[in-house]
């Protein structure tokens, strides 16, 4: 027996020390102190060993026992000593090495273009109005002069969520909303978003306008076409001027699609302007005098113009992007280029 305890003994000390890691350390405890290990299965057969012999055959499992924990616990020391060494050099920072400039975010470009329409409407003396993206029938149609037999009225446009409630189409029903709480004059724009049943390479079922209300004394086309030419040389350049076509909108009678010359060509004609020279980029005119009226207003003594301005649209043209789905994507290849 202590023949046999001595070779338990110098085999564990020998796979002890030649243990390379805590990992094959700890498979060395195991298959000698462990449950199944072989000193354990030596202290299970002392019921084999005459009574008299047990004292003594116990006192040789014990001081085995002893030296095997002793080695181990200088080997598990040494082994954790130089674990951390190798962690300590892996994780050591060289401070003298330049360090990594994050990346620099910047505003989406709908977001920048509706700072800039803001900034520039707003030197002009607008007021900011924010209405509600869920308005009644009332005044997100009738109080714009919309017929009842209107093809903007069908399910296929508008998002009804019941019979009297929708999501807006338009923020011109703002302008409803601020001529029934406030007296001429006014000036106001009304950012926000607005929802269609479209979907397309320019369009989108949920996209940004802004409408632009002024009403005052003697306020004529003349004015719309000034204030026009002032926007579009802030947003597109100075050398841009803009051209007024008849339109058709309920709620402006004169109405008018505007146009600008193109700011890519110079009028001459291109692929973004279609040959034409002229790129269309809003819908404009003078308030309807029933839309006045039926707000409260004396149309006697007041008159006005109302533009709306589709943001993705000015971005779009502005920053060359050919596709509105581009903006709602979070591509940031598209993204990190266009930085105002």
């Amino acid at each position: 027996m202590k023949e046999k305890l001595q070779k338990i003994r110098e085999r564990a000390i020998a796979e002890i020390e030649s243990a390379g890691g805590l990992d094959r350390l700890s498979e060395v405890r195991s298959a000698i102190l462990g449950k199944k290990g072989e000193l354990t299965a030596v202290l299970k057969g002392m019921k084999d060993v005459p009574p008299e012999d047990r004292p003594k055959v116990g006192q040789w499992v014990n001081e085995t026992r002893e030296a095997i924990e002793g080695i181990l616990a200088e080997q598990t020391k040494r082994l954790e000593a130089q674990a951390l060494r190798i962690r300590y050099e892996a994780e050591k920072i060289d401070v003298t090495m330049p360090s990594v400039t994050p990346a620099k975010g910047n505003l989406h470009p709908i977001t920048q273009v509706r700072n800039q329409l803001i900034d520039i409407f707003a030197s002009m003396g607008f007021e900011i109005f924010e209405g509600s993206e869920i308005e009644t029938d009332y005044y997100n149609f009738t109080a714009l002069n919309t017929p009842q037999d209107h093809p903007a009225r069908d399910m296929q446009d508008t998002f009804y969520l019941s019979k009297e409630f929708l999501l807006r189409t338009q923020t011109s029903a703002g302008q409803i909303h601020v001529m029934e709480a406030k007296k001429p004059p006014i000036k106001i724009i009304s950012p926000g978003k607005v929802f269609r049943s479209d979907d397309d390479a320019t369009h989108s079922p949920m996209f940004s306008q802004m409408e632009g209300l002024v009403v005052d004394k003697g306020i004529t086309l003349c004015d719309l076409k000034g204030m026009l030419d002032e926007f579009v040389k802030r947003i597109f350049g100075e050398q841009v001027t803009t051209r007024l076509r008849p339109s058709y909108f309920p709620f402006t009678e004169p109405s008018v699609e505007v146009d600008v010359s193109c700011f890519q060509c110079g009028g001459k004609g291109c692929k973004l302007c279609k040959g034409t020279g002229w790129i269309e980029v809003l819908g404009a005119g003078v308030v309807n005098n029933r839309v006045l009226a039926g707000c409260g207003v004396d149309t006697d003594v007041y008159s006005g113009f109302a533009f709306g301005i589709g943001i993705e649209r000015i971005a779009m043209l502005k920053y060359g992007i050919n596709n509105i789905k581009l903006l709602f994507e979070s591509d940031l290849r598209v993204l990190n280029q266009i930085d105002d």
